[in-house]
C-alpha cells in the first residue's frame, strides 16, 4: 500500500480540505441519534461522528450525498459521471492482488453485535449495516460478485441479510448444494467500488473487474481467510458464511421510496472474523428516501439503462433516474433529433430494460434532465396530454414498488418532445443573441461576482 492508493480516506481528506466535512464531537448514540443527524443534514456535507457512545470507532455518513462529490471522487464532473460509468460497464480489468493491506492491519476480536451499528428508523426492529459491499464467488463457475445488501445483527455473530429473490447473491447461494456461501462484507471502500457494486451486470460478470475504469487504475485487492478477494484499502472486512435456507422474518424495513416494506423471511449469516484498519471508521448510508441512497442506485442504473436502450435507439442522450423516485422509479431521458414515434418507442424500451421503472419522461436535448424545473417546463409547454400522456396498466414490476399488486403496476409516460407543427410560433426560447450572451459571460467571469447566485 502506498499513500497514493485511492481510498475512502483519500476522498475524506480532499473533501475536508474543501470544507465539505462536518465533525460532530459531542457524545452521540448509535440508536436513532446518528440517523437523526444525517436526516437533518440531508442534503449537505459529509458527517463524521468522533464520539459514539460505547466505542472507539468513528462513524462517517453522507459521503456520496451529492453528484458533485461523487464526480470529484471519480475524477470527473457531474456531467461526466454517466459516460464514465458507461465506460466501466463496457470495460473489464482484473484487480491487482497485494499481500499487505490496510484492511488487514488489525484483527478485531469482537462479535458483530459489538460494532456501533446504527438503528435508523422508528418501526425497524433493529440496527442495520447499510454500507456493506458483499463479496462472493459462484460455487460452480468461480465467478465473483459484488453487491449491496442490508445486514441486521441478530445477536452474537449471527445476522440477517436482506437479499431479493432475483439478487445474484441469492442465485449463487442457491447453486450451492446446502445453500451456504462464503461472503465478505466490505465497509468503507472507495466510492468507485461502491458504485460498481450497484451496476446492473449479467450473472457471472464480476463487478470488481469494472472498478479500474472508474478509478483510472487497477483496484488493489487482498485475499481473506475464507478465500475471497476484497478491496485492500477498505476500513473493515467482515467474513461470514451466508445461509439462504436458514431464514429470519425481518418485519418492517425502510425502502428507497421512503416508506416501509415487509418482505417476510430473509437469509441469515454467521460471521467468523472482523479485520480492518487499526483506527477503522464505520461508514453508514442513511437508507430510505435520502440522497446518498438514491444516488448510489440512480447513477449506475441510469448508465446501464442508457447502455441497454442505445442498442436499438442510438440517438438516446443523457438519462437521469431522479431523486423524486428514490433513484429507482422515475427517469428523464433525452432524445437527440427524434424521429416521429421515437419518444413512445423509447418509453417502452426503458420499461423493457428496467422492470422497476415506473415513470418515463422523454425530453429534447436542450433540457437538463437533472433540473426538475426544466423537465416540468418541457411537460407543460411541449406536451399535448391527450396525445403525449401514455398510461399502460398492469406492467411487470419489482417487489419494492410501493403500489405493486400481484407483481404488476400501472406505468406512466410523458412524451415531452417539441413538435414544430404544434405551434405556428415555433419552440425557440426567448433570449438575447448568442454572441451577446457569450460576451457578457466573459465579462462576468472576470468580475469578483462571477456567476454566483
Amino acid at each position: 500500500m502506498t499513500a497514493a492508493e485511492p481510498s475512502l480516506r483519500s476522498v475524506l481528506t480532499a473533501e475536508d480540505a474543501r470544507g465539505e466535512v462536518v465533525d460532530i464531537t459531542e457524545p452521540v448514540s448509535a440508536e436513532y441519534e446518528i440517523a437523526a443527524y444525517l436526516t437533518r443534514l440531508d442534503p449537505g456535507p459529509i458527517v463524521r461522528f468522533g464520539n459514539v457512545v460505547g466505542t472507539d470507532l468513528k462513524i462517517v455518513g453522507n459521503v456520496l450525498g451529492s453528484r458533485t462529490r461523487i464526480a470529484r471522487a471519480l475524477g470527473t464532473t457531474p456531467d461526466g459521471i454517466e459516460a464514465l460509468i458507461d465506460k466501466a460497464i463496457k470495460r473489464s480489468d482484473p484487480p491487482r492482488i497485494v499481500q499487505q493491506a490496510a484492511s488487514r492491519e488489525r484483527d478485531y476480536s469482537i462479535t458483530l453485535d459489538q460494532l456501533p451499528i446504527p438503528t435508523f428508523f422508528e418501526r425497524e426492529n433493529g440496527p442495520y449495516l447499510t454500507a456493506g459491499v458483499i463479496i462472493a464467488r459462484d460455487p460452480i463457475t468461480g465467478a465473483g460478485n459484488a453487491s449491496f445488501a442490508r445486514v441486521r445483527p441478530l445477536g452474537g455473530n449471527r445476522a440477517m441479510i436482506g437479499i431479493a429473490p432475483n439478487h445474484h447473491l441469492n442465485l449463487m447461494a442457491q447453486r450451492s448444494p446446502d445453500g451456504r456461501l462464503e461472503i465478505a462484507v466490505v465497509i468503507g471502500a472507495h466510492p468507485a467500488v461502491q458504485l460498481a457494486a450497484c451496476l446492473y451486470l449479467g450473472l457471472g460478470d464480476d463487478e470488481l473487474t469494472h472498478v479500474a475504469a472508474l478509478l483510472g487504475r487497477p483496484l488493489s485487492v487482498v485475499e481473506t481467510t475464507n478465500g475471497l478477494l476484497v478491496p485492500a484499502e477498505a476500513e473493515l472486512i467482515l467474513e461470514a458464511t451466508l445461509d439462504v435456507r436458514d431464514t429470519f422474518v425481518e418485519g418492517a424495513v425502510s425502502e428507497y421510496h421512503g416508506l416501509y416494506e415487509n418482505y417476510g423471511p430473509a437469509a441469515t449469516a454467521e460471521f467468523t472474523k472482523i479485520t480492518g484498519r487499526s483506527d477503522a471508521m464505520l461508514q453508514v448510508i442513511l437508507p430510505g428516501w435520502h440522497r446518498e441512497h438514491a444516488y448510489l442506485g440512480a447513477l449506475p442504473i441510469a448508465a446501464g439503462l442508457r447502455n441497454a436502450v442505445a442498442r436499438s435507439i442510438p440517438n438516446v442522450g443523457e438519462i437521469a433516474v431522479v431523486e423524486s423516485g428514490g433513484g429507482r422509479l422515475s427517469a428523464v431521458v433525452q432524445l437527440h433529433r427524434p424521429r416521429p414515434g421515437q419518444g413512445k418507442q423509447l418509453m417502452f424500451a426503458c420499461w423493457g430494460s428496467l422492470s422497476m421503472l415506473k415513470q418515463v419522461i422523454i425530453v429534447d436535448s436542450d433540457i437538463d434532465v437533472w433540473d426538475p424545473i426544466q423537465v416540468e417546463w418541457a411537460k407543460i409547454t411541449r406536451c399535448r396530454f391527450e396525445r403525449d400522456l401514455i398510461v399502460v396498466p398492469e406492467v411487470r414490476t419489482d417487489r419494492s414498488e410501493p403500489l405493486e399488486a400481484g407483481g404488476v403496476v400501472t406505468k406512466l409516460g410523458f412524451d415531452a418532445l417539441a413538435v414544430e407543427s404544434d405551434r405556428t410560433e415555433g419552440f425557440q426560447v426567448a433570449a438575447p443573441p448568442a454572441a451577446v450572451m457569450e460576451q457578457v459571460a466573459k465579462r462576468l467571469a472576470g468580475t469578483a461576482r462571477g456567476f454566483r447566485s
